[in-house]
């Protein structure tokens, strides 16, 4: 059941910031450069006090974010990287957006992802993963993506970050064609049998 339930609002970018929940000098991350709007909106966010950061596993997804920050005018730090090999400090960012990213990835480079987001992520810090709302019937036959099946069978996003050690795991909305996801970094004093 979504934690959020959102009226309609003005912008179109409002439901995934209020989802994110940054604040004024917080430092993020998105990883996957297929929609770059995001991070500029996430950007404008955190200001000049943060550090906004994105990730495109190609060159041309870099290229994206670049251009969109500049068209925008605001500061994105942004490196191509595979999701698997962050070249950021380990424990630095407060919140981790992927976005129709790990229903893309095979099991493998999953896992490593989700590794590698408990590396970058402060202790308490949260991954937000946005995937495509999933379709039952008539309508997942036209659907625009298709999410690898081993992801959708174990859980999804829910599976896979329990699965990688991520606490406070739950869906915060599913809404407008989205479902929101987010799990918790435990911290060092965080009990191995609180519940998750």
């Amino acid at each position: 059941m979504p934690l959020f339930k959102l009226r309609k609002s003005g912008g179109p970018r409002d439901l995934e910031l209020s989802m994110a929940g940054l604040k004024m000098g917080s430092r993020v991350l998105q990883i996957g450069g297929d929609d770059p709007g995001l991070i500029v909106a996430l950007a404008r966010v955190v200001g000049l006090s943060g550090h906004a950061c994105a990730v495109g596993d190609t060159e041309s997804q870099t290229e994206a974010l670049q251009r969109a920050a500049e068209s925008e005018g605001v500061l994105i730090d942004v490196k191509t990287a595979r999701p698997s090999a962050l070249p950021f400090d380990d424990d630095f960012f407060d919140l981790l957006v992927l976005k129709n990213v790990l229903g893309d990835l095979r099991q493998n480079d999953r896992v490593l992802c989700l590794q590698q987001a408990l590396r970058v992520l402060r202790p308490a810090g949260r991954c937000l993963v946005i995937d495509p709302a999933i379709r039952g019937g008539i309508g997942s036959v036209f659907s625009k993506r298709s999410m690898d099946a081993r992801y959708l069978r174990n859980g999804g996003a829910k599976g896979a970050l329990k699965e990688e050690g991520f606490r406070g795991v739950r869906v915060l909305a599913d809404r407008d064609g989205l479902t929101f996801v987010e799990g918790v970094k435990p911290h060092r004093g965080w009990s191995a049998t609180a519940p998750s």
